[in-house]
Formats: C-alpha cells, structure tokens, sequence
C-alpha cells in the first residue's frame, strides 16, 4: 500500500471534522483521567488507614465510566487514523499528517485542536516542539 501524503489544504478541509472528533476524545481522555485518580487516592486512603470500607457502588460506577469513557477515546482515535492522522497527544490535542516539504522530504504536518488551520510542520524525528512555520 502506498503512503498518502497530505497537503495543507486537504488537513485544512478536516479541522471541523479533526475539531469535532479531537474535542470528544480530549473530554473523555481527562474524565477518564480524573476518575482514575479518583479510584487511587480513595485506595491509598485505604491502605494508609490499615484498611476500610468503601462504598462499593460508588467504586463500581467510577471503574464503569472510566471503561465507557476509554472506549469513547479509542472510537475517536480510530477515526481520526481512518482520516490518515496520527493521534500525538491527548491532553494537547495534536494530530500529525505525513506531507512531502518541497517534494522531497518526508515530514509531518501539525495540527493542534484549536487551531482553524494547519500552520506548522515538524520533521519526523521531532514533536510539537520542533514545530515549524510552513
């Protein structure tokens, strides 16, 4: 199979979709965070008091929503790898598409939720950080 190259103005005429999407799976990504840290600091509060009671039900809602909650962030991120983006980073919403710079050079294009359009690029042995004006 060969290997789809994007251009600015196709990545452009997916943010509302990439939008879309990425804003679901940033939401569940730090709900499903949240609850796990949650679920933590009640465990350590029961190991630290030498045991405890918990509120089963309670404890049994928050595993149960933390499961839908992941389940919704791999839906999303498989739809964004059904666009031909690569999911980078959740809590940041970025997606990188591969694109040829000047024809010749193999980079990813870097889109970030948020942004109203692709601006930046960055070579594929560096990130975010790296990025680059086009």
């Amino acid at each position: 199979m060969t290997k789809r190259y994007f251009t600015p103005k196709e990545v452009d005429a997916l943010i509302p979709e990439l939008t879309r999407i990425m804003g679901a799976v940033m939401e569940g990504h730090a709900a499903a965070t949240a609850l796990r840290a949650e679920l933590e600091r009640e465990q350590q509060r029961i190991s630290l008091s030498g045991g405890g009671t918990i509120d089963r039900e309670a404890w049994q809602q928050k595993a149960a929503a933390i499961v839908e909650r992941t389940g919704e962030v791999q839906r999303g991120l498989e739809q964004i790898l059904e666009l031909g983006g690569a999911p980078k980073d959740l809590s940041l919403g970025l997606v990188d598409f591969p694109y040829l710079l000047d024809n010749n050079r193999e980079v990813n294009l870097c889109w970030r939720h948020g942004e109203s359009e692709v601006g930046f690029w960055h070579g594929l042995d560096e990130g975010y950080g790296g990025r680059k004006p086009l």
